[in-house]
């Protein structure tokens, strides 16, 4: 059930609808019928896996409590690990297995040897990484004494199936949404109308921005052989509009949706494409997962506080890590380590915390210095996400290859081309609109609501209007996530 679907369409309301209505009988009866909604939600793309999603739940539940309730040091270090260890074995055997197997007939085949093994075909379960890290996270707060179990298994099993969250972020922890789940919640107006603008600049994102991008993009990256390097800049720069769109674009409604039933969940995207370098990049692009590696591997192994060396191996650990994280594919590893490349300067120099506020905070533009950082980070970024798109690492290099030619210089030529000035002109009006609202959580977060409501409610027509003339509806393209 996609979140810009028919069918999520008359989901939410009927949800949305029972679920105040059932506020007199108390927040308990709430939260067992978003869990519900969530394993409904969640039955929908395939309710075979269900029974894996249910397996989690009970695993981690069950985890806690004996961590917790474990008389020794040594007892509460076995559950937490076996625990720990049952969980990546669920998501290395349907994530990574195949990948692991060929990797492996690969290298026994450079050196002649034919290993003769054959895959499986695993289906990947939609947003087994991210449920995966809910319960991890849990655990492991409970095991340091952050946190104390969930004594009520439905709460719980929200936290982890929570249907906005559910299948592709943001990551939370159970610091932060168990307590909103354990509390009365009062219908708020202002804050559901914050919602509903949140879904629908998240709907713009995605329908007009990532999903146009995305046919021109698909076009000239499956075909990449055949173009010049002009048109694989354009291509390349049409993924990371794509990206960011398709992304932060779900994101805003995972957060819009959740602001409709009164719970708030954390920020996930914070305009990554005004940084002025990459550490910065990092602190405002899939914020959730960045600081989960940062609180559960980065700082176990040290951190930043060793020599030199330590810093090294901790950056390229939480990198690779990331890359590794993103799929079964050498691509995202080489797309881990290439960021690793770029923030290992800032780290050794001590830089890398220089850039915390948002670009020109309270001005109208960026000075020249400022614009020449964000140009320049953005370019990186571009790069980094060639790999990321790539089907191979062969493929990455190639790519890049043709642009650092002298067929840069020509005229870029695709398939469709001739079609792409409309979006070109809505792209630099998003960008227009995304750094004015870039102090605010999302972009039009309180655009117009300083005017008359008339001058307000026709913002939101303009916007509707322009997904409606503009939206990609034909090609019904899924959130780049899910497969993640």
């Amino acid at each position: 059930m996609l979140f810009n679907s028919v069918a999520f369409a008359i989901f939410l309301p009927i949800v949305f609808i029972a679920y105040w209505l059932l506020a007199r009988k108390g927040y308990k009866i709430q939260n067992s019928l978003l869990l519900a909604a969530s394993l409904y939600f969640y039955a929908s793309w395939d309710w075979r896996f269900l029974l894996l999603l249910t397996t989690s739940i009970i695993l981690g539940y069950y985890s806690g409590l004996l961590i917790h309730n474990s008389g020794s040091e040594r007892s509460r270090k076995s559950f937490l690990w076996i625990s720990v260890f049952i969980n990546l074995a669920f998501l290395g055997f349907f994530k990574y297995f195949n990948f692991f197997t060929e990797s492996f007939s690969d290298a026994l085949g450079l050196l002649g040897i034919d290993a003769g093994v054959s895959t499986l075909k695993i289906i990947l379960p939609v947003g087994i990484s991210f449920y995966t890290f809910h319960g991890l996270s849990y655990i492991i707060d409970i095991y340091n004494k952050k946190i104390k179990p969930e004594g009520n298994f439905v709460n719980y099993a929200l936290f982890v199936s929570y249907f906005p969250l559910l299948v592709a972020g943001p990551i939370e922890r159970a610091t932060h949404l168990l307590p909103q789940l354990d509390k009365v919640r009062s219908f708020n107006y202002s804050h559901a109308a914050n919602g509903l603008r949140q879904i629908l600049w998240g709907l713009f994102k995605k329908i007009v921005i990532a999903d146009n991008c995305a046919e021109y993009a698909n076009i000239i990256f499956n075909n990449h052989q055949d173009h010049s390097g002009s048109t694989m800049l354009v291509g390349a720069l049409l993924f990371t509009f794509q990206i960011y769109g398709d992304f932060s674009g779900y994101s805003d409604i995972a957060l819009g949706v959740s602001r409709l039933f009164g719970i708030e969940l954390l920020r996930n995207f914070a305009y990554p494409y005004f940084s002025r370098d990459i550490a910065e990049f990092w602190r405002r692009w899939h914020i959730s997962l960045s600081s989960w590696f940062r609180d559960y591997v980065y700082i176990p192994l040290g951190g930043s506080k060793g020599g030199i060396w330590m810093k090294i191996r901790n950056t390229f650990a939480i990198f690779l890590l990331s890359g590794f994280w993103h799929g079964a594919n050498w691509t995202y590893v080489a797309w881990g380590a290439l960021n690793a490349i770029y923030f290992l300067p800032l780290m050794i120099s001590g830089k890398n915390r220089n850039n915390i506020e948002i670009v020109a905070k309270g001005k109208a533009l960026p000075d020249f210095k400022e614009l020449l950082l964000i140009l320049s980070t953005f370019t990186l970024t571009l790069f980094a996400w060639i790999f990321f798109r790539a089907e191979s690492i062969g493929d990455a290099a190639t790519i890049i290859g043709e642009i650092f030619s002298t067929s840069l210089f020509t005229t870029p030529s695709f398939y469709g081309a001739e079609k792409i000035l409309p979006l070109i002109f809505i792209l630099i009006i998003f960008v227009v609109v995304e750094w004015r609202g870039r102090e605010r959580d999302f972009a039009i977060m309180d655009m117009g609501l300083k005017r008359s409501r008339r001058y307000r409610w026709s913002l939101y027509m303009i916007i509707l209007l322009t997904i409606y003339l503009f939206g990609n509806f034909s090609s019904n393209i899924e959130f780049i996530y899910f497969q993640f």
